[in-house]
């Protein structure tokens, strides 16, 4: 924001407009005009998600699988930020005009629990827990495959696909550090597992990556995943993962909140149709 105003020539020094990186003196004068905010181009749209939780400063929410969190190309319409600017006016601008109060994002078809900050306050505090670790983040997931062990951790890389730019890949250097701690809930047939999965770190589609290298791939996913001729016939259709929990500190009552979202349906119907081919 900073940055954008002194390109503007919101900002002088002296006087006179100046490039960023221009050295300060003792005695110089800084003049800093912050511009009403522009209203946003983009129109309200009836989006459906379910609302958990709302006050004055935030919006927690359970978002519908195959719904884009804000607006991209190839996505200009249909997306959680315009449902919610139809839900309410009041959302934090930082973000830009294209992501008006998002502070942190699901994959389009990954379902489940978001906060999203209804003022500049309770974005920047938010923000600042989401980067210093101290947001609990715990996914549910249906992976093809079946990990060794009952539980473990994999702490390794991950940055941008050296060929395909649109996928991730884990890096053996120039990635950023991604840890994501997995328990297997439960063994299913067919060779799928049921699992818990705690993020310590917030990288893009890190889960599905992580568990792809592990060669239990999230069942559904088509990206990172495997072919598996069972998946039409159990019902998948997308990526078996949803965000379950979400914990923090409230941004001006102080105290720790936690969130619950249940399993979208589709996902839970799944876990049934393999339950009952098991007999159990």
């Amino acid at each position: 924001m900073i940055r954008n105003l002194i390109r503007f020539e919101h900002v002088l020094l002296n006087g006179q407009n100046r490039k960023p990186g221009c050295r300060l003196r003792s005695g110089d004068e800084i003049k800093v005009t912050v511009p009403p905010p522009e209203p946003s181009s983009l129109v309200p749209e009836d989006i459906s998600f379910e609302i958990i939780h709302e006050d004055d400063d935030l919006v927690v929410l359970s978002k519908p699988p195959g719904v884009v969190v804000h607006p991209a190309a190839g996505h200009r319409t249909g997306t959680l930020v315009h449902g919610l600017l139809f839900h309410c006016n009041d959302l934090s601008g930082i973000n830009g005009e294209m992501r008006p109060g998002i502070v942190h994002r699901l994959d389009r078809d990954t379902s489940g629990i978001m906060v999203v900050a209804k003022n500049d306050q309770a974005h920047h505090n938010l923000v600042s827990q989401f980067k210093a670790r101290k947001v609990e983040k715990i996914y549910h997931a249906i992976l093809d495959g079946c990990p060794e062990v009952t539980e473990g951790r994999i702490s390794l890389p991950i940055g941008r696909h050296p060929v395909n730019r649109k996928k991730m890949a884990v890096l053996e250097s120039g990635g950023r550090e991604a840890a994501t701690n997995w328990k297997i809930l439960e063994k299913l047939p067919g060779f799928f597992s049921y699992v818990e999965v705690r993020l310590e770190t917030g990288r893009t589609h890190q889960i599905r990556v992580h568990m792809a290298e592990k060669n239990c791939p999230v069942a559904g996913d088509e990206v990172y995943g495997r072919k598996n001729r069972k998946w039409a016939s159990l019902g998948i259709n997308r990526q078996c993962l949803h965000s379950s929990i979400l914990a923090f500190t409230h941004p001006s009552k102080g105290k720790i909140m936690r969130f619950t979202a249940p399993l979208w349906p589709d996902i839970a119907s799944v876990l049934e149709r393999l339950r009952v081919t098991s007999g159990e």
